[in-house]
């Protein structure tokens, strides 16, 4: 099951990225972390930020409330989403 971290001003999860993949998509989970694709390549900081931009519209925040807190030269990333609670992101993640 997702563990969605609600702390002050926001919430934080886990995902694992694979990258260059054929269309960005949340595929699944994997232990306490969500499973997500993206069509970028892991090559200058692209898949870090279509995974930005992806998380962005997918719950409907501005890209700016959402950033990578760790992970960012890794398949394994912690997600930070400003202004949202656990059970918004929950609701609006489908899980």
């Amino acid at each position: 099951m997702l563990a969605i971290h609600e702390h002050e001003g926001g919430v934080s999860f886990a995902i694992k990225v694979h990258p260059r993949a054929k269309k960005n998509a949340v595929t699944g989970e994997l232990g306490d972390a969500l499973k997500v694709s993206l069509t970028a390549p892991p090559v200058e900081g692209r898949a870090n930020e279509a995974c930005i931009e992806f998380f962005s519209k997918l719950l409907k925040v501005p890209r700016s409330s959402v950033t990578i807190a760790s992970g960012q030269t890794s398949r394994n990333k912690v997600i930070c989403v400003a202004g949202l609670s656990a059970d918004s992101v929950q609701d609006r993640l489908g899980v």
